[in-house]
This record gives C-alpha cells, structure tokens and sequence, in this order.
C-alpha cells in the first residue's frame, strides 16, 4: 500500500511540475525580456539609436516584408531564422518609441496585394536556386517621406542595427547636407583610359566610402585647382592632396575661416598611388612623393614630413607574399587596437581596429588659440623610418630598429580660433573678395596621416556568398571617417550604432610578447647581416683584383684561399642568419599558440577546479555530521 502511495504521489508531483513549468513558459513568452550576454551588447539598443527615437514628433511606420515559404530547403531555412531575428530586433524599437514606431508585418506571396504593395516600396523578391522569390526587406515612413531596405542581407547581421536607424534618421530629416571630397586619386571611380584598359573593359567603381557618404549626403567632387570652396559645402574631405598649389591651400585656409569643418588624409607615401605607377605602361617609375598641407599646418603650428613613415614594433602587421609562400613583417603598416585610439572623444571611442598602411605623424605644438586632441597614436615602441625604405620591405627596418620612446600622433583634432596662412593675401594675385584673417568663431580640423585606409584594399574584404558578393568590414577604418562626417555635419547619433558593427578583440599582450621577441633576436640578426655584407664586400674586392695588367682577373694561390675562406665565411654565416631568423619565428609561434590554449583551457579548467572543491567541500560537511 505504501508503496503504491507513494507511486501515485511520484506521478502527481512530476504531472504538477510539468504544468508548472508549461505555466511558466507561456507566461513568460508574453513578457519582452531579452538577455545580452555578449561583452559588446551586440543585441541591445544603442544610445545613439534611442537618441534617434526620441527625437520622432510623428509616428513612423515601418513595414517588413517577410516571405512565409512553405519550403524547407537550407536557403529558406536560413532566411526565416534570420527574419526572426529582424522581427526580434523590430520589436525593440517597437518598444523603445513607446508608441511612435508602428511595425507591419506582410507575407508577400506571389500575385498577392502585399506583393504589390512590397514593390511599391521598393522591395524585390530574391531568386532562389529553385527559382522562387524570397522577399526579406522592409521601409520606413514618414508622412511622405519613404526609405527603404530592399533586402536585409544576413550577411549585414552586425550593421542591421545601424542600417534601420539610418532609415530611420533618413525619414526624419529630408535635408541633405552637401560634403566636399578633393582627392589625387580616383575616389569617385576613373574613366576609361585607352592606354591602360582594353575596350570592353569597365572602368572601376567608386571607393566604398564614396558610395556610404551618397546614402547620407549630397556628396560633391571638389578639383584639385579649386580656387574656392562653395559656400553651400558643410565638410571638406580632403584626401592625399599630393602637390597642392598655393592657390588650393588658400581656398582651404578661406574655408575654414569662414566656418567650414576640414577633415585632411595626408600620406607620406600612397599605396594606392604606388600601385598604379608600377604598371608597365606608366614608365616603371619610383614611387611619387607625399602629400601634405605644408603651408596650413604651419600656421597651425603644426609639422608633417611627408617622406617619413611610422613603424612600431607592436602594432606591425604581417604580409603574405613572402619569400616561399611565408608571411613577412610590415612594421610601417599598422594595426591599432583600442590603446592606441583614444575612448575619450565620441568619434573615436567605440572604434576598436584601425589598420594604417605606411602613415605618417604629426610634430609640433599648435599656435596660441588651438587646442590639439589627439585622435590615434602609436605606441612608444616606434620611430619614423624613411618611407622609400619603407616601400622596398621591412627586414631592413626591423634590423635596424631604435624606438623612440614617444608615441607619434598619426590623426589629431585642432580646436579653436583660425588665423590665416596668408596674411599677404590671394597669392594667385586675383581681384577677388578680401581674404579673411581670422575665423569670426571657434572651428574644427580633423588631420590624418594616411589616406590608404580609405580604399577597400585596406578596409573591406569581398566574398562570394549565393546572395551574391559580400563586403565585409575587415576593421572600422570607414566607421572612423564617417564618424568624422557625421560628427563635423552636426549629427553624431549614428556613430555609436555603426562602430559596434566591427568590433574585435586582437591579441593585445600577444603583440607585446612578439615585440619582446623580436627585440631579443634583432641584435643577433644585425650582427650577422653585418658579417655577412663584410664578407660578401671582401669577395668583391678580390675577385676584381689581378696580379698584373698581363694577368688581369687571374689570382695568385694566396688570394685564392683568401676568397675560399670568405666565401665559406659567407656560407656558414648565411646558414647562421637562416637559423636565427628560424628561431625568431618559433618563439614567436610558441607564444601565439601558448596564448591561444590559455583561452580555450582556462574557462575549463576554473570550472573543475570549482566543482573539485565543491566535492571537498561537501565531503567535509558530510564528515562533520
């Protein structure tokens, strides 16, 4: 009987459980809690999204247009898993606007009303590989203001965010305002060239950063010669303005007295540029020199040698390519991590990755009335390096490399008052409105000592995916300029929504070890590159000595084993060096996996530990009772 009771008890009690935790699972599914573990709060609202909601006066509606296929096939599956998450992400804007965000949802199938009313908006279906349309987009409005997002590529998951608050900001301020880009080099996509292209060949595409600022603003392409900036132009882009004549420099100081926001990419060596010039068909000339505002920033009081580049030892960047397939050290590209870009500016503060090929840095103290912030900085394990050595490798520069003990500012913000470069005047000598000489109110100039970061090489990375081909953030060297824009152009909301987008997490103290690493070897390395070139100089003179002008190139017996012994030296030290350069690479491997196993065995390892001397624990209670 007892038994029996207690069968019946078991039975009830596991029955009454389970309509527990039923009862709480569906009270629970109509309760809007979220939990964002994530360090970044990759999955929670964004401070400057919420800013953008509270500042909607009328309601916006938003309608997503989402395809109910009954299909299972992995493209469908995938699609609808990620139009959860959209619908997820919807819902807390829906929230947040407390009201003033109105979502609708609609099931476009195929000859239906919403159908039509998608490609209204502007939203096409996607073919599938079975032929079908997948609609997955959506548009925002406002009155009679409309954007649209024609489809929500899964691939975007991170800027998704950042794409709808822009749809939203876009809605709610219809006006444009107009940035100016003045650049050497071809931003806005170049024509056709009959003597590098062939007929049928296209001309190549806009810079991506050039196509991200049209979705924005009214984007105006500014000539080199420009003797003066338009009025109507808010911001100034002006990027590797190599050989800028007088004339153009005082349009700028012009601009900037007058109250425009100049944001300069200087470079002491283009990439870029470098590239294109070694085409054959250019002539196979050297590498055209630096660009820099010499005249501007001595006023300002600052410096920019546009034939030196910085290396630093922490923040260098390994290039494929090398000598059997191996990569090589680039110490004059760099790869700033967040210590070296400064979280205390809203420009700069939630930008994690910025990767600087061949930059330059800024010197000096700015004149009285001009505050210097600055924006990015290596760090004190650099020193400013010849940028033609530079462009040749970098196993010289890290042989010979003495840090200075500084950081180098390689981007700063100048604040304050403007005098003018050309107290004299228009030195073009033109009847033209007076020039001014002092900016009427405070000002802001944002300089850069790269402008290769801009270009997709340096900051997105192509894929093919079947929607077709995707970019992909490789570090947040355009989230840095358009934060430059936005903040300059008056609205900084959208800088913390885009920055989370490509956030990482670099090996910080791994960069450091390989510092101390190489610092060990690079002595050693200098030493016998030393011997070697000795030896190697040695044999040269040997070889082009004669014993008489009747026996010119004929060595006697003694010169002979002078040369067989310099060459054995030049072999054994050869071997030396590969041996040195081969326990460098080691140790540098060591401490990289040595890292990597730390992070993957210690969340385990604290875990037993924990449960270890929980068991202890328990035994000892267990003992005492």
């Amino acid at each position: 009987m007892k038994s029996g009771q207690k069968l019946i008890f078991s039975a009830v009690g596991i029955l009454a459980m389970a309509l527990i935790v039923i009862a709480v699972n569906f009270l629970a599914g109509g309760v809007p809690l979220r939990l964002d573990l994530t360090r970044e709060k990759a999955y929670t609202l964004s401070a400057g999204t919420r800013a953008i909601i509270a500042k909607l006066d009328t309601p916006v509606k938003i309608r997503f247009y989402c395809t109910q296929s009954q299909s299972s096939t992995p493209e469908t599956v995938f699609l609808k898993q990620y139009a959860r998450s959209v619908e997820d992400l919807l819902n807390e804007y829906k929230r947040a606007s407390h009201g003033k965000i109105v979502v609708e949802k609609y099931d476009p199938q195929p000859d239906s009303d919403a159908e039509d009313s998608a490609k209204l908006d502007g939203i096409e279906g996607t073919p599938l590989a079975d032929g079908e349309k997948y609609y997955l987009g959506l548009a925002v409005s406002e009155l009679d203001a409309k954007e649209a997002i024609p489809f929500l590529d899964p691939n975007r998951e991170r800027q998704l965010e950042y794409d709808l608050s822009r749809a939203i900001s876009r809605v709610i301020s219809t006006d444009k305002p107009v940035i100016g880009v003045m650049t050497s080099l071809p931003m806005f996509g170049a024509p056709a060239n009959p003597m590098m292209m062939s007929p049928d060949q296209a001309p190549p595409p806009p810079w991506s950063i050039i196509k991200e600022l049209q979705g924005d603003y009214s984007v105006r392409n500014v000539p080199m010669d420009v003797e003066k900036i338009d009025d109507d132009i808010r911001v100034l882009l002006v990027v590797h303005p190599k050989e800028i004549s007088d004339k153009a420099q005082f349009a700028l100081d012009q601009f900037v007295l007058r109250g425009g926001k100049l944001a300069a990419f200087l470079d002491p060596q283009s990439v870029i540029e470098s590239r294109s010039q070694q085409n054959p068909m250019m002539g196979g000339q050297p590498p055209a020199p630096g660009s820099s505002l010499d005249t501007l920033l001595a006023a300002w009081g600052l410096g920019f040698d546009k034939a030196k580049s910085v290396a630093d030892m922490n923040l260098k960047m390994q290039l494929g390519g090398g000598e059997g397939g191996q990569p090589t050290e680039a110490p004059t590209w760099l790869a700033l991590t967040p210590e070296n870009i400064n979280p205390d500016e809203i420009l700069t503060s939630q930008l994690d990755s910025i990767w600087l090929p061949g930059a330059g840095a800024f010197t000096g103290t700015p004149t009285n009335g001009l505050k210097e912030t600055v924006l990015l900085r290596s760090t004190k394990d650099s020193q400013l390096v010849d940028s033609m050595m530079a462009s040749f490798g970098g196993a010289s520069i890290l042989n010979d490399f003495k840090p200075s003990g500084k950081e180098q500012a390689l981007a700063v913000r100048l604040t304050g008052k403007f005098h003018t470069a050309y107290p004299a005047g228009n030195p073009a000598g033109t009847n033209a409105a007076p020039a001014l000489k002092d900016s009427a109110a405070e000002n802001t100039v944002i300089l850069v000592g790269d402008s290769d970061m801009l270009n997709d090489n340096f900051s997105l990375r192509q894929m093919n995916t079947p929607f077709g081909q995707m970019a992909t953030a490789m570090n947040a060297n355009l989230n840095f300029a358009q934060n430059i824009v936005e903040q300059m152009s008056g609205d900084s909301n959208l800088i913390g929504v885009r920055s989370r987008a490509t956030l990482n997490h670099p090996f910080t103290r791994v960069k450091a070890m390989e510092a101390i690493a190489q610092e060990k070897f690079s002595t050693q390395i200098s030493e016998l590159q030393k011997t070697l070139e000795d030896s190697q100089q040695r044999l040269s003179e040997l070889e082009q000595q004669d014993k008489d002008k009747s026996q010119k190139f004929i060595l006697t017996a003694e010169q002979q084993a002078e040369v067989e012994k310099f060459r054995k030296a030049e072999a054994q030290t050869r071997v030396q060096l590969k041996q040195v350069q081969k326990d460098l690479r080691r140790e540098v491997d060591a401490l990289q996996t040595r890292a990597t196993w730390l992070n993957i065995a210690v969340v385990p390892l604290l875990v037993t530990l924990f449960g270890l001397g929980l068991a202890v624990y328990k035994r000892k209670l267990t003992s005492a009772k």
